[in-house]
């Protein structure tokens, strides 16, 4: 069990659980899983770019992304149905944990001129962010690096309201904008 994942089960079930006032226990929010996506369209056309995107998400990750296709041709994008588009990652369980703490703990504060992430869900209990850039992995070699890619991540929890959300991903060290 990871640091974090016990801090979860220790400290953050029962902060939650005074804050919030929950009848059953099954009702604390958890989280569920983290979904890390990145967009290669320009990449899909050479194929060293988007095995390279592949390799450092992997690396970043801690297992093997899926490609995602297109799903229908789209001319004026030159894009042909299953077209590989992106590639994508879920992670549950420890390597989410594990992801969780090196992203709050190593990369956040790594990122030029970062001052906490926006505090705004999307109302229904999940939180995503996207970073421009993937150099500010530490698993990342900076040498290999042919171009930027950027980066969605998606956290996804059983949290029913915003502010649970932002409550519990608060307790997990996420660092988040405050309000002046």
């Amino acid at each position: 069990m990871s640091r974090l994942h016990k801090r979860y089960k220790e400290v953050v079930k029962k902060e939650l659980q005074n804050k919030f006032k929950y009848s059953n226990l099954m009702l604390i929010p958890q989280l569920k899983k983290i979904v890390i996506s990145m967009g290669i369209a320009e990449a899909s056309k050479d194929k060293n770019a988007m095995q390279a995107c592949v390799k450092e998400m992997a690396l970043l990750s801690g297992q093997k992304p899926i490609l995602t296709k297109s799903r229908r041709a789209i001319a004026n994008f030159k894009l042909r149905e299953d077209q590989p588009i992106g590639v994508k990652v879920t992670l549950r369980r420890q390597r989410m944990y594990d992801f969780l703490d090196r992203f709050c703990h190593i990369v956040s504060p790594r990122i030029r001129d970062f001052r906490g992430f926006n505090p705004k869900c999307d109302g229904r209990g999940s939180y995503s962010l996207g970073i421009q850039e993937q150099q500010i992995f530490p698993e990342v070699i900076l040498d290999e690096i042919k171009r930027t890619q950027g980066m969605n991540i998606t956290f996804v929890t059983s949290a029913e309201t915003d502010e649970e959300c932002l409550e519990l991903l608060t307790s997990l060290g996420l660092p988040f904008k405050t309000a002046e």
